[in-house]
This record gives structure tokens, sequence and C-alpha cells, in this order.
């Protein structure tokens, strides 16, 4: 593979990095009080789930989210933060490139209808899929200096 300027291997850790970064910018823009605290989040997700037009959202939020909001807004909250640091300094890379892979399917699929949402997940989940299949943990992460994953 010919590349400009990095190798490879280090424009998948650019990728990876900018992607973590993405989630910690996620994580500190959330009202954290207003999810945490007062339920925010969850009710507006709440919301949206009762007004979906594929029932098995509306079962699978009924069924997952809507018996333990509280414990669901911590959830949320810190799965951004715990995936935008493994992202960003590559520690547990292929756990949290699945776990964000996953939330933002699920962001996907709730939001469905929300444009505005739509390109910033289906972009950070292509992302997840390409860092995840080309193993982007190999340069510049903690995985690759504690020889994890290799």
């Amino acid at each position: 593979m010919r590349t400009i300027w990095l190798t490879g291997a280090e424009w998948l850790a650019v990728l990876r990095i900018g992607l973590g970064l993405w989630w910690l910018e996620s994580w500190r823009h959330k009202d954290k009080k207003g999810w945490l605290r007062r339920g925010t989040g969850i009710a507006w997700a709440a919301d949206v789930a009762a007004k979906h037009r594929w029932s098995f959202v509306q079962g699978g939020f009924g069924a997952v989210v809507a018996p333990r909001p509280r414990v669901m807004a911590y959830v949320v909250v810190y799965a951004e933060l715990a995936i935008g640091l493994g992202l960003t300094g590559g520690l547990l890379t292929p756990i949290a490139l699945a776990g964000g892979l996953a939330l933002n399917l699920l962001y996907l699929v709730l939001m469905i209808h929300d444009w505005a949402e739509q390109g910033q997940n289906a972009m950070m989940a292509l992302i997840s899929l390409v860092a995840l299949l080309a193993m982007s943990w190999q340069t510049w992460s903690l995985d690759r200096a504690w020889e994890l994953f290799l």
C-alpha cells in the first residue's frame, strides 16, 4: 500500500484516534446532570421509541431500558467515555471498537427518522468497522505496547 506522509497502519491509527476524540466530545458536551440526575436523556429516548414505526424498537426499549432508566443513563454516558478513552489511547481497542459500533447502530435504529443524527452515526459506525477489521490497534496504542490482541 502506498500512502503519503504516514504508513497505512499509521493512517488507520489516526482514524481510530480521531474516532476516539469524537466519542470523547460526545461525552464532554452531554448534559450529564440532566442525564444522570433528572433522566432527560432516557426520557427523550423513551419518547422517540414510543413513536417509532418499528414495533421491535418499542418492545426492545420497553423491555431493556424502560424498567431501569437510571442504570441505562449511566451505561450510555459512561460507555461513551470508555469508548473514547479506549480508542484514543488504544487500550482494549477491539472491545472499544465493537462497543462503539454497537452503540452507533443502536442510535441509528432508534433515531432512524432524525436525519440530522444519521450521518454522524453512520460515519462513526463505518469508521468503527474499518478500524476493527483493519486491526487499527497495531500502531500507536497501549494494546501494541503491551502486546495485546496481536
